[in-house]
């Protein structure tokens, strides 16, 4: 069977998405500062000047790297929000989210890096922060959502959960990297329920029996 040709949006767009994919892979492996224009396009399979047809620069590579896992990730999230359901299913669900989207993304170290770069540039942090901004507000959202569906009022202001719970996520993670012989999935999840169960859905009163992580010695 004869192929159908590609038009030129379709092959500058093939064209962009090996430059990603061997960005991303090399970025992970290297560092930014380590990985040369001339190493991507090598990777992926195309000149210099293939590079610069579709990024300015390295920076603005990550940040499309960056969107593009940052939009899965709101997706999914989105996606548990309309399932909808009872307050435990729903705590249940967050907690498996959690799991997925903060815990097991191999583009953390993009995000680690990307901090870094952010703290040292006013610009390239304008566009890291709308990342941020965006994720809190569904967090938030979701938090919302689930104190209503739950019937309870939060301890706290649903924006200071959803810096707590984003935080808490990315700190695992990095403990995680950093130290995987000290800290397991089990743990992990048990931190994540924890968190929501005695902060999101208990009242002040009531305690979070059954849900305390415990560290092996």
């Amino acid at each position: 069977m004869k192929r159908d040709r590609l038009t030129r949006a379709q092959r500058k767009e093939q064209t962009r998405q090996h430059l990603l994919e061997a960005a991303r892979e090399m970025f992970v492996q290297k560092g930014l500062a380590a990985t040369s224009v001339e190493d991507i396009a090598e990777a992926a399979g195309y000149t210099r000047g293939a590079f610069y047809s579709n990024f300015g620069d390295k920076r603005e590579l990550l940040i499309e790297l960056l969107r593009r896992d940052d939009d899965r990730a709101r997706e999914k999230l989105h996606e548990i929000m309309e399932t909808g359901g009872t307050p435990e299913e729903m705590k249940e669900r967050a907690i498996t989210y959690c799991g997925e989207q903060f815990l097991e993304r191999e583009c953390f170290p993009l995000w680690l890096e990307a901090r870094l770069i952010a703290y040292r540039d006013t610009a390239f942090r304008v566009c890291f922060d709308a990342f941020r901004r965006e994720r809190l507000g569904q967090v938030r959202e979701y938090i919302s959502m689930l104190s209503g569906r739950n019937g309870r009022p939060l301890q706290l202001q649903a924006d200071a959960l959803a810096i707590g719970l984003v935080s808490l996520c990315d700190g695992l993670q990095l403990f995680s990297m950093c130290n995987p012989q000290m800290v397991s999935d089990k743990v992990i999840q048990s931190v994540l329920a924890g968190f929501l169960s005695c902060v999101l859905t208990r009242q002040p009163e009531e305690q979070c029996d059954g849900y305390c992580a415990r560290v092996p010695d």
